[in-house]
């Protein structure tokens, strides 16, 4: 047993597990920056100074950033009014 190891000292697990893992990890990574750069970049347009924080120091896989761009970007938008025509 102690001949596998040869002394590794390593954080990661050695062998077939880290490359099933690097398969999960790498897409999640990608989907999470993609999500959260797309919220990021909603909020700075809005002028949301605290979603912008929040959304850069949460890191929730997409979830949180998902919410804010379909959710809560939408609460602050003031509707178009219609104006009546004067005869």
């Amino acid at each position: 047993m102690n001949s596998y190891w040869n002394g590794y000292t390593g954080a990661f697990v050695p062998g077939v597990l880290a490359g099933w893992l690097s398969m999960f990890v790498i897409p999640i990574a990608i989907w999470s920056l993609f999500w959260m750069g797309m919220a990021l970049w909603k909020a700075a347009r809005n002028g949301s100074k605290a979603w912008f924080v929040v959304l850069l120091l949460v890191h929730t896989l997409g979830i949180l950033d998902i919410l804010y761009i379909f959710v809560f970007s939408k609460m602050g938008e003031a509707k178009p009014k219609l104006s009546k025509k004067s005869k």
